[in-house]
């Protein structure tokens, strides 16, 4: 499992799909078309978990290192 954390801000969320596109392990779009994380998260690398977060064209996906810092959006 990697050191990231993963966060969905959902009032953000536009339904782009870049994260699924990028990391299909760790998002998918739920009924709304809003990206949500799935319990598969841990099977993507914390790289393409930032890259993921860095598709996002609204900065929807927070993510955190173990320490609670933010690493993204910075």
């Amino acid at each position: 499992m990697g050191q990231y954390k993963v966060q969905v801000i959902r009032d953000l969320c536009i339904g782009a799909a870049s994260c699924v596109a990028i990391a299909p392990k760790a998002f998918q779009l739920d009924n709304e078309a809003k990206a949500i994380t799935l319990p598969t998260i841990g099977e993507e690398s914390d790289q393409v978990l930032l890259d993921a977060a860095k598709s996002c064209p609204v900065a929807a996906i927070i993510i955190t290192d173990q320490s609670g810092n933010q690493v993204y959006p910075a």
